[in-house]
């Protein structure tokens, strides 16, 4: 497919969101830059949501998100009257029972006295947990390409929950200014899609390690067919890096046909559960 313009968001699920990073780059082999916050410090969640509206509307872009865009439905089901739910239906849950915590944080969901026994929060893991994956999760693992944690996981240095609930309030916003995929197909439009930063650093031979050295930027980079920015003042943080290497990775797989195709007999996946981009099907 088509795009204009590669953007991947590296994301934060903080009460006060930090780590939020932001690049994009062009078709081409160009190299991937940074986006700077509109203060200089920091992005928001709200700030990263009006910088990819205003992106949606003015270029057919492609958007990486580094969060889960669902929930594992074999419990999230559970949380509705109608029989066949939809991914759209828990968006609207998340951020209806979010209310108005600041800044679109997403933790009043796990809070919430009718979902917070799904979600391992504090402590021990609870007897009752489940830890339940989502089938790309599982197809991520099987392919390689690293161990996505469940969404319902709350505690730990990996956990992934809260920027999910948080990104799923950020989706509930964005869905009519772009196709959601694979829930919605891009046509001509731009697409939002769920990334995984390290299944992009595997394919470029980075490993589990985290990149802070702009020369190992470099050779990341080169490996998936990319220049490199010139090296900062600073040495990146690995919010920067990941976002970079996101940004690149995503635009070398969007001329991929079996990218898209993935999941697309696996009816859960393409109503309720979503797919990652570039996890092949199992």
């Amino acid at each position: 497919m088509s795009f204009t313009c590669f953007a991947a968001l590296d994301w934060s699920g903080a009460r006060r969101a930090n780590g939020i990073a932001i690049a994009v780059c062009a078709p081409g082999k160009g190299a991937p830059r940074l986006v700077p916050p509109p203060d200089r410090r920091r992005w928001s969640r709200l700030q990263a949501l009006e910088w990819v509206s205003g992106l949606v509307a003015r270029e057919r872009a492609l958007v990486g998100f580094d969060f889960a865009f669902s929930l594992p439905f074999v419990l999230a089901r559970r949380y509705f009257p109608q029989p066949e739910p939809s991914v759209r239906d828990l968006w609207a849950l998340v951020d209806g029972v979010g209310g108005e915590a600041p800044d679109l944080w997403g933790g009043g969901f796990a809070d919430d006295l009718r979902y917070a026994p799904d979600f391992w929060r504090s402590g021990p893991q609870p007897r009752a947990y489940l830890d339940p994956h989502r089938a790309t999760d599982l197809a991520c693992r099987t392919a390689g390409l690293g161990s996505p944690q469940s969404p319902y996981k709350l505690i730990g240095a990996k956990q992934v929950g809260l920027g999910a609930l948080a990104g799923m309030r950020v989706l509930h916003r964005l869905q009519d200014a772009a196709a959601v995929w694979p829930f919605g197909e891009p046509g001509g439009r731009s697409a939002l899609v769920e990334i995984y930063p390290r299944l992009f650093l595997r394919k470029a031979g980075a490993g589990n390690a985290k990149i802070r050295d702009w020369g190992d930027l470099k050779d990341a980079l080169a490996a998936l067919g990319s220049r490199s920015p010139r090296a900062g003042d600073r040495p990146p943080t690995d919010h920067d890096t990941d976002a970079l290497v996101s940004a690149a990775g995503l635009r070398g797989l969007a001329a991929e046909e079996r990218v898209w195709d993935a999941p697309r007999h696996d009816k859960d996946a393409l109503r309720r559960e979503g797919w990652i981009f570039g996890v092949p099907r199992p």
